[in-house]
């Protein structure tokens, strides 16, 4: 008989909370479901804030929160499932930077939070109370970590830089476009 320590139990309500807490996000964005937009209108609003095209980065932001989050909870494919909500909420963390740091003044601290411990989830791993360890860890290998949260982190690079570039060249537009007038 296996005696679960505090540590699995830890792990176990880390993933149970954060990846509840994700899931719960992305089908905000996916369904429409807790109040959320659905993908049409989290596909406007992803528009305004320079992600192009909305409705296709609403869906990759929903897939990967819902998606990464559900697999927490569970302890399944933890590499990956905490790497890829990590990438998604790095993308969430970027369109608040400008508000600052606190949620209350709409900034990036919740996004950040999920984000940091959805990766320390991945690096950690599951622990014992987990579908991972049921199966023998066959989707939670130790090389698994650096190639998820390495794939998600040059992805997660190149997709917030392209929004980045687009929101400069936009303000220098409008920028001239007041010094013609």
């Amino acid at each position: 008989m296996t005696c679960y320590d505090r540590r699995d139990l830890g792990l176990l309500l880390l993933r149970l909370g954060t990846g509840g807490v994700l899931a719960a996000h992305g089908t905000q964005k996916l369904f429409g479901w807790f109040g959320g937009h659905g993908l049409e209108g989290t596909g406007r609003f992803m528009e305004s804030v320079g992600y192009l095209p909305g409705k296709l980065s609403a869906m990759a932001a929903g897939l990967a929160e819902t998606g990464g989050g559900t697999l927490l909870a569970l302890g399944l494919a933890t590499p990956a499932a905490g790497a890829a909500a990590a990438g998604g909420m790095a993308g969430a963390a970027a369109v608040h930077v400008p508000n600052g740091f606190f949620a209350q003044e709409g900034g990036y601290e919740h996004a950040a939070f999920l984000g940091l411990t959805a990766a320390g989830l991945a690096v950690t791993g599951p622990g014992r109370l987990s579908v991972d360890h049921a199966l023998g860890h066959v989707l939670d290998r130790g090389w698994m970590v650096p190639a998820a949260l390495g794939a998600t982190a040059a992805a997660t690079a190149v997709v917030v830089g392209a929004r980045n570039r687009r929101l400069r060249r936009k303000a220098q537009g409008e920028q001239e476009t007041l010094f013609e007038e």
